[in-house]
């Protein structure tokens, strides 16, 4: 529970808008009641018989989780788990280099570097820098 206490903290802190806490079934009883103590819209997922995916945070973040209908975080579509990642305010640039490997595994797409795809005046700027 020191865990998620510690998630909860960054949450009211406003460190994070979304937590993703993995815990025992036999928490969820108490995290349950502290979420809904403090108002903070929560999800729990099983993930097998001892172990459940609590998400919490902002009401909206929520409601996007919940519309992913996803069984597991193994069964995300390469789009969700980008979302989710970012969400959860994960790197946005290895978020990005995990999506277009999950795609590229997926789809066989092509190898390509990242800066091919930036326009002439973004990599001017970059260049200033």
């Amino acid at each position: 529970m020191d865990v998620f206490t510690h998630h909860l903290l960054e949450y009211k802190k406003g460190l994070r808008t979304l937590v993703l806490h993995t815990t025992n079934v036999s928490n969820r009883d108490a995290i349950e009641k502290k979420l809904e103590r403090a108002m903070i819209a929560h999800y729990i997922q099983a993930v097998n018989g001892t172990k459940i995916n609590v998400f919490f945070g902002h009401s909206i973040c929520i409601d996007v989780i919940k519309q992913m209908k996803f069984t597991s975080l193994s069964n995300l579509t390469n789009e969700e788990d980008f979302i989710l990642g970012t969400m959860l305010g994960y790197d946005r640039v290895k978020q990005c280099e995990r999506y277009l490997k999950r795609k590229r595994s997926s789809n066989n797409l092509p190898r390509c570097k990242l800066k091919s795809l930036a326009s002439p005046k973004t990599e001017a700027i970059g260049a200033l820098g």
